[in-house]
């Protein structure tokens, strides 16, 4: 009889995570776990620390304490083996305003280290997605705000991540923007943890829920 198959861990294991500003804690005592291709909405009023959490799961907050796992790596311990594997959607779309959007995708392809011709192809799908390919040559600081937000989303999903992290996707998104994303980074898109403050968009998308609240313990349904 063959061996049984060693169950897979979580995507995402997050228990007891504090982090602090000097004496103000922005997260204290929060603890979720998450399925690999499951979706995360983490709710919560301006404050409650729901920027915090995904910039600590993207490797670029320290935790000031507890344990945080993302893809089976230990944070911060580990986080050289993460950051290829994920993409992060933050406020600031991560752009060089004096590149054009295609040569900003062309420097991140090359920074994750995807080989030309394959990166290309990438960049000419992606910018055909969002509907951005008659403006991809112009300069970042030319478009408008929701022109770089889908060239953002175009950015965290270049290299075909397997974790997504996704705060105020929707943000500067017309009706046709948030419908082109959404194949994107939707919730077929894989493993999702998105922060929102707009939960009726979000919700029904959702197998987890994470509520956080000032000087109140998180809450997970």
């Amino acid at each position: 009889m063959p061996p049984a198959q060693e169950k897979a861990g979580p995507a995402i294991s997050v228990a007891g995570l504090r982090r602090e500003y000097g004496d103000r804690p922005a997260l204290d005592g929060v603890g979720v776990e998450l399925a690999a291709g499951a979706s995360l909405v983490v709710l919560g009023p301006n404050g409650a620390g729901k920027t915090t959490l995904l910039r600590i799961l993207a490797t670029l907050l320290r935790p000031s304490g507890g344990e945080v796992s993302v893809l089976g790596c230990s944070l911060p311990r580990e986080a050289w083996k993460l950051r290829g594997r994920i993409g992060y959607l933050g406020h600031d779309p991560l752009l060089y305003r004096d590149l054009s959007g295609r040569e900003n995708l062309r420097f991140q392809a090359r920074l994750y280290g995807i080989e030309r011709s394959a990166a290309e192809a990438r960049i000419k799908e992606l910018l055909q997605a969002v509907g951005m390919e008659r403006r991809a040559d112009e300069r970042v600081v030319e478009l408008s705000a929701g022109m770089r937000q889908r060239l953002s989303i175009c950015r965290c999903v270049l290299h075909r991540p397997e974790l997504l992290l996704l705060d105020e996707p929707d943000s500067n998104l017309d009706a046709d923007g948030r419908e082109a994303a959404r194949p994107l980074i939707g919730p077929g898109a894989g493993t999702r943890v998105v922060v929102t403050h707009d939960p009726e968009r979000h919700l029904g998308e959702a197998d987890q829920v994470l509520r956080l609240g000032i000087g109140e313990r998180a809450v997970v349904s």
